[in-house]
């Protein structure tokens, strides 16, 4: 059975308002010291190496939350969370005494939120009465903004038309998926006001669109498959929906959830023609603009996954990362 200590970890960090004093990317050097100082030197490079500063500040914000949930939650010191890659090159934390993975993560970030998701204290008990490894729990998410890309989306659809555009991404999605966009979409997704004209029409179709991609991205991250996996095209989510947007943006306690979007749950994954019930599929609006996606399963006993609650995000500030990494430090 499964263990009675497993922790769902779901955050989320705004890097918008972080470091203002830095304008260019070379200027974290200075204004993001203290938190450069808890990367490896490769990892530096890599945050240092972006052009502009907005995607810099996204990905420091990322290495420092994969360190800082093992580190939490494995309890284990800020210098040996060291992070390796599996068999497809996906970030883990493994342990080196047991040879199993207390801390099972994934990072997403759009438009300078930073999103975590985690799942700690999984283990599952085989006949004979031993645990089996923790590595046996896959997790994913996506985070998107439907209004990040709008000007640019609306000129692509206003001059080559919504078909157009579909097709330019057809390539990541399932076989049936696109035609879907292209055709019943109007007819049968819910939300679109009767009214609706022009713009709110290319709108709710784009956000249909980015539901989409949350979905998939996010199961295909859980799988721990790139979006150029050769079976990508067989996966499909059909009677898919967009959560409606959110009345907020920021922290809602767990007995006001809703005020920050929906949450739809009841999506469909097929995959080479049958449906495949292996996963939980948490799909919910954050305010006006932004979506997440967390995927979760488990492979030896998918009726725990498939059991546990999932949400919702809590935001975490950095002083609250910086400040439980250097007293791991040790």
């Amino acid at each position: 059975m499964a263990s009675d200590s497993v922790q769902v970890i779901q955050y989320l960090v705004d890097t918008r308002p972080l470091w203002p004093k830095a304008t260019k990317t070379k200027d974290l050097e200075n204004e993001a010291a203290r938190a450069l100082a808890l990367l490896t030197d490769e990892e530096k490079t890599k945050v240092l190496r972006y052009y502009f500063v907005a995607d810099a500040k996204m990905s420091l914000t990322s290495h420092l939350l994969k360190h800082w949930v093992v580190a939490r939650y494995a309890n284990v010191p800020w210098w040996d969370t060291k992070l390796t890659r599996d068999d497809k090159t996906k970030p883990v934390y493994v342990d080196p005494t047991t040879g199993k993975q207390p801390v099972a993560f994934n990072v997403s970030h759009q438009a300078g939120l930073v999103a975590l998701v985690a799942v700690a204290g999984y283990s599952t008990t085989k006949e004979n009465g031993e645990t089996g490894k923790g590595e046996e729990v896959n997790i994913g998410t996506d985070i998107v903004c439907t209004s990040e890309r709008r000007t640019r989306d609306h000129r692509v659809i206003d001059t080559e038309g919504w078909g157009k555009f579909v097709d330019m991404h057809a390539d990541v999605f399932g076989r049936g998926e696109a035609r879907y966009l292209k055709g019943d979409l109007l007819s049968t997704q819910p939300g679109l006001p009767s009214l609706a004209r022009g713009d709110e029409i290319t709108d709710f179709k784009l956000r249909c669109f980015y539901t989409l991609w949350c979905l998939r991205e996010a199961y295909v991250k859980m799988t721990g498959d790139a979006l150029l996996a050769p079976w990508l095209r067989d996966l499909e989510f059909r009677r898919f929906r967009a959560p409606v947007g959110g009345l907020e943006f920021g922290q809602v306690r767990e007995e006001e959830e809703g005020r920050e979007g929906e949450v739809v749950m009841d999506q469909e994954v097929w995959f080479r023609g049958e449906r495949v019930v292996d996963a939980r599929i948490v799909m919910r609006s954050l305010g006006e603009d932004y979506m997440t996606c967390t995927a979760v399963r488990t492979p030896v006993r998918k009726e725990d996954a498939l059991g546990w609650k999932v949400g919702p995000f809590e935001f975490l500030e950095m002083e609250t990362v910086l400040g439980d990494a250097e007293a791991r430090l040790g």
